[in-house]
Parts: C-alpha cells; structure tokens; sequence
C-alpha cells in the first residue's frame, strides 16, 4: 500500500521543515535587501531585488527535482519546496506595506511640487 509523503513523515519533522523555511526566507530577504542597499540602488530596484533574490518556484524546482533524483525519492527532495512555496503569502504582505509607504512618500513629493507651482 503506498500511503504518500505525507503520511511517512510526523509533524514534528513538518515543523522543523517550516521552521528551517522561515528562517531560510528571512535569511534570503535580509541578504538582499542588505546587498541592494550598499550597492546604492534605487528604492524601486532595491524591492525588485529582494522580491526576485528569495524566490524560487515550484515551476523550476520540480523539473529539477525530476531530472536529478530518483522518481521514489522526488516527493521527499520537493516537500521543503512545497513548504517554502507556501511562505510567498509572507512575501505579498510586505509588497503591500511597501507600496502603501510608496503611496504615502508620492502624496508627500506630488504635494510638495504642487506647493512649488503654486508658488511660481
């Protein structure tokens, strides 16, 4: 009887994997938004840096995986990919706080070029 991966592997296994994932994508995010800052990129380089430098995909993993494991042992190499996948969520939340202070930031430029016309 084959059960699948997920019923050979405990929770507490699952759990050590996730907790390997955060940190490993917290890890990823810091790294790249440290690098895109010293090398002095822009604000809007600097987070297509960080969002592009943490993310590898489900997409290219699995062909990969396919190409270099053996079939039975495909679902065991992919499952901390699988995880990993899963903490993009995390990823959205900060594209939306940082296009909400990118909101803030322009009313704050656009009001100040308006200040500078009116003023003419």
């Amino acid at each position: 009887m084959n059960e699948g991966i997920w019923h050979s592997i405990s929770l507490s296994t699952l759990a050590g994997l996730l907790a390997v994932n955060i940190l490993l994508l917290a890890v990823a995010l810091c790294i790249t938004a440290f690098a895109a800052k010293r090398l002095g990129f822009s604000r809007a380089d600097q987070i297509t840096i960080i969002f592009c430098g943490s993310k590898k995909s489900l997409a290219s993993g699995i062909p990969m995986a396919k190409v270099i494991f053996a079939s039975h042992a495909v679902g065991a190499v992919v499952l901390p990919l699988m995880l990993f996948h899963q903490m993009l969520i995390v990823c959205a939340v900060l594209a939306q706080r940082w296009d909400a202070r990118k909101t803030v930031s322009e009313l704050v430029r656009n009001n100040q070029n308006v200040g500078a016309l009116a003023r003419r």
